[in-house]
């Protein structure tokens, strides 16, 4: 069994790998470690130069996997080949430095299943800033995250806590709400966010759309709860202007103007309707692709220790 595992999602990203995994092998060479690279079906040279990798690495596992899965599906894809006693999850860019999984490890070492690294500063656009800030609020609240701990894609877990996580068969995991929902023994220390060693980010708005639905439809029903409520107001606003204006009717000699209150109403109602419509077939159309089996990944090739094997 290796000391740890690194689970790293490629997408992308031929221009980092070789310099990546220098790095990892120079930070962990007096340790037993694995590196577990997942090609998320790249449309670059990556996967290539994974192979080219395993060939000179023995320490080095591709994952190819057969269509782009998305970030979260990548990762539960490296876990399942795993083996380690903690397993590290981190970007590809490098912006996670290798040489801090020591430190991870050591912190996780003293008790903790989870470590998670902090940021005083990022090295990215603003709008992921406020992205990562939003969807940390609204953890806070869908799957009770503490509030003192950022949801950093750069982490360490112990191997126990990872086999609970690989229970999850559905088609959208969310790695960050299955830890806990696993486990509340987490800490986090802070080390550098440093800049992109190469290329350009391939994480966007959609992709931050996507981190939130799950988020936000995978581990709670607080949403529906939001929509109801928010229907019960609407339609409490609603009689209370129509008695109004029956009172206005009665006992004042103004002359009620109706058109511009009802296209106003109707804008409102109909705009929470068609929310409220959409987020239940958000919940239906994942409980459909779940009880259809729709799988997480699909992997078309690994490559170990010098030795491919279809899959």
């Amino acid at each position: 069994m290796k000391d740890i595992s690194i689970v790293i999602p490629v997408y992308n990203s031929q221009d980092n790998l070789v310099e990546l995994a220098r790095q990892v092998h120079d930070a962990l060479s007096e340790m037993r470690y694995e590196l577990i690279l997942v090609n998320d079906s790249s449309k670059d040279e990556s996967w290539d130069v994974i192979v080219q990798l395993c060939r000179q690495n023995h320490n080095l596992i591709g994952v190819n996997l057969r269509k782009n899965s998305g970030q979260d599906n990548a990762i539960m894809a490296g876990l399942s080949h795993a083996s380690g006693n903690f397993t590290v999850i981190m970007d590809d860019d490098i912006q996670h430095s290798p040489y801090d999984i020591v430190k991870l490890y050591d912190a996780c070492r003293q008790g903790y299943d989870v470590c998670y690294a902090n940021f005083l500063k990022k090295n990215q656009a603003l709008w992921k800033n406020l992205g990562s800030w939003f969807n940390g609020k609204i953890a806070d609240i869908l799957i009770d995250k503490p509030k003192h701990i950022y949801l950093s894609p750069f982490q360490i877990i112990r191997k126990e806590v990872v086999d609970e996580v690989l229970k999850y068969k559905g088609p959208y995991p969310y790695v960050q709400g299955l830890l806990l929902q696993t486990t509340n023994n987490i800490t986090q220390i802070t080390i550098e966010h440093h800049e992109r060693y190469k290329g350009k980010s391939n994480f966007n708005f959609f992709r931050s759309m996507s981190v939130f639905f799950k988020l936000a439809t995978s581990f709670s029903v607080y949403p529906l709860r939001i929509a109801s409520l928010l229907g019960f107001l609407v339609a409490s606003f609603g009689f209370g202007l129509a008695a109004f204006y029956f009172l206005e009717y009665l006992f004042s000699d103004h002359k009620v103007e109706g058109w511009l209150t009802l296209v106003l109403i109707n804008l409102i109602i109909g705009g929470l309707v068609l929310a409220s419509i959409g987020l239940i077939g958000e919940y239906m159309g994942r409980m459909y692709l779940s009880l259809n089996s729709k799988p997480q990944y699909t992997v078309k090739e690994m490559v170990k220790f010098n030795e491919t094997r279809p899959r």
